[in-house]
């Protein structure tokens, strides 16, 4: 691992000339900007099942859909933790030179709460629907739902980590055009 640190750190001088420190916080910008794209979809759903709660028709409810209902807001309260910690994480250890740790504790976070939110916008839609439509469609619908998302979310990022190398790993005769 620090072999491919330093040899992509010597990528970035080359190619965006960039230190190692600028790469570190520009890459944490591109973390919060993505974050707060992210955020935005969870604090929606969240204050949405917060009032959920609060509704006439709630008490009406099976104890399926009131487990569901649990599982749901405590997924999506994880994700919103998740989600937010970047800010707080970097706040706390504001200017004690370690951002290059903070851009990888900031990635993990962000992977792991789109993962939770991912979990709770499944189990919000098997609620949902439960309620709409009863059981069996409420489960179709949300697995397709985790089918989606997780292909657009996961899946594709991580087919192109395979078949697409990276440019410092590819062979010399990779950007030849075909003859």
């Amino acid at each position: 691992m620090l072999r491919t640190l330093h040899d992509h750190d010597d990528w970035n001088a080359e190619a965006r000339g960039e230190t190692p420190m600028q790469r570190a916080d520009r890459a944490y910008a591109e973390i919060l900007q993505e974050v707060r794209v992210a955020q935005t979809g969870v604090q929606i759903l969240f204050a949405f099942l917060l009032a959920l709660a609060f509704q006439a028709r709630f008490p009406a409810i099976t104890s399926f859909q009131r487990g569901v209902y649990v599982v749901t807001l405590m997924l999506c309260a994880a994700a919103t933790a998740l989600l937010i910690a970047p800010a707080a994480f970097h706040r706390m250890i504001y200017r004690k030179r370690l951002k290059q740790h903070l851009v990888r504790v900031a990635n993990r976070m962000a992977i792991t709460g789109l993962a939770l939110l991912l979990l709770s916008m499944v189990s919000a839609v098997l609620l949902i629907m439960d309620v709409v439509l009863g059981l069996v469609p409420a489960l179709v619908l949300a697995a397709a739902v985790l089918t989606w998302f997780t292909m657009w979310w996961f899946v594709l990022p991580l087919r192109t980590l395979v078949r697409e190398p990276a440019v410092d790993d590819r062979r010399p005769d990779d950007d030849e055009p075909p003859g």
